[in-house]
């Protein structure tokens, strides 16, 4: 996707070395940043300079292609994975992701496993960039019919980032969004500002104006409304991790805006790449972790000052705790869909596994 009309991924390989945008100083900076080290790498996915459950993945990749280069040992590849793995508990495609890896390393001789760690890196980052684009296809047939029965620009709801930054390239939610715009249909977008961490005033925003896409940001509570009054014909969210049972596990405040969606008769899809199912699950409330992020997030908030310095003040009473769950689960009977890179599905186990047989046959 673009950034001032120059095109850019979020995560590619340079001279031994792996580039990334720092998601953390956007929308206000754009920063290239140089991660060189296994260390580096895991920093980078638990402070969230890239996040989002398939660039996740694939940074860990890259990740444990960069250790490869300081221990190309059996023990080196363990060591590695275990730390890029306890950086992040609720995407499962970073555990997808470090599998890959390990399958492919393990079998080869130490010395040629720096050089193969990098190859299958990139082979993982462009099947990613494949997904998203086939989730795009997908939806966007689902918005071109909305737009001939409506006659008029379709609303759209996002929620969270779900976006190019979210992934390698084109975003999941967001495909659909982008291959429609570019075929010429009328849309609007409204975006969840999507408190604590605003990644959604920050940057989906950001995104869809680099894209030149009619967007206006919203606060959270204000989607059931707009819902109500006709305003929205469909919302599209990402996911973090789909139990084989169709359970969808996104961003705090995502079964908040399914409740509302399922209300007002307003469809639910949830854009979601195969390496984000995870069908080892079947009760996405008991079953899928839930990260507790720092209270700071809650009671502070960043944003540019009067002076054009990027500051960071406090919201809240000195003293007052807050709780902080990243994510929350909403059942798969409030989902109208899931976009898969092979189609619109259910949001059922049948359906699930019926669309990825090799996937659901490999799970005990």
């Amino acid at each position: 996707m673009r950034v001032k009309g120059r095109e850019y991924r979020t995560i590619w390989p340079k001279d031994g070395k792996v580039a990334i945008i720092d998601q953390t100083r956007l929308p206000h900076e754009f920063a290239l940043v140089m991660v060189e080290t296994l260390a580096e790498a895991a920093a980078a996915i638990r402070d969230m300079k890239v996040r989002g459950a398939p660039l996740i993945g694939v940074a860990a990749a890259y990740g444990l292609a960069l250790a490869m280069q300081a221990d190309p040992s059996d023990a080196g590849i363990e060591r590695a994975s275990a730390a890029l793995l306890a950086t992040r508990p609720t995407a499962v495609n970073l555990r997808w992701a470090l599998a890959m890896m390990r399958e492919h390393l393990l079998p080869l001789a130490p010395a040629a496993r720096p050089a193969a760690a990098f190859a299958r890196a990139a082979e993982l980052a462009e099947a990613d960039v494949a997904l998203c684009a086939a989730i795009g296809d997908h939806g966007l047939a689902l918005i071109r019919k909305i737009a001939a029965a409506k006659q008029g620009p379709v609303n759209i709801l996002t929620h969270c980032n779900a976006g190019w930054l979210c992934a390698v390239d084109w975003g999941t939610a967001t495909a659909p969004i982008y291959k429609a715009h570019a075929a010429g249909i009328g849309l609007h977008v409204f975006v969840d500002e999507t408190r604590p961490r605003n990644q959604g005033a920050s940057l989906t925003a950001w995104e869809l104006l680099q894209e030149g896409i009619p967007h206006q940001v919203i606060v959270d509570n204000a989607g059931g409304h707009l819902m109500q009054h006709g305003g929205i014909d469909l919302v599209i969210v990402g996911t973090d991790r789909t139990t084989a049972t169709g359970d969808v596990c996104n961003k705090i405040g995502t079964y908040l805006k399914a409740l509302a969606a399922h209300d007002n008769g307003v469809p639910f899809y949830v854009a979601a790449p195969s390496p984000s199912i995870d069908f080892s699950l079947s009760d996405g409330i008991k079953e899928i972790p839930i990260e507790e992020r720092a209270a700071s997030e809650v009671t502070e908030i960043s944003g540019v000052a009067e002076d054009g310095r990027i500051a960071r003040v406090r919201l809240t009473p000195q003293g007052s705790d807050a709780a902080n769950p990243g994510f929350d689960v909403t059942p798969a009977r409030l989902v109208t869909g899931l976009i898969t890179e092979r189609g619109m599905i259910k949001a059922d186990r049948a359906a699930l596994a019926a669309a990825f047989p090799e996937r659901a046959a490999q799970t005990p």
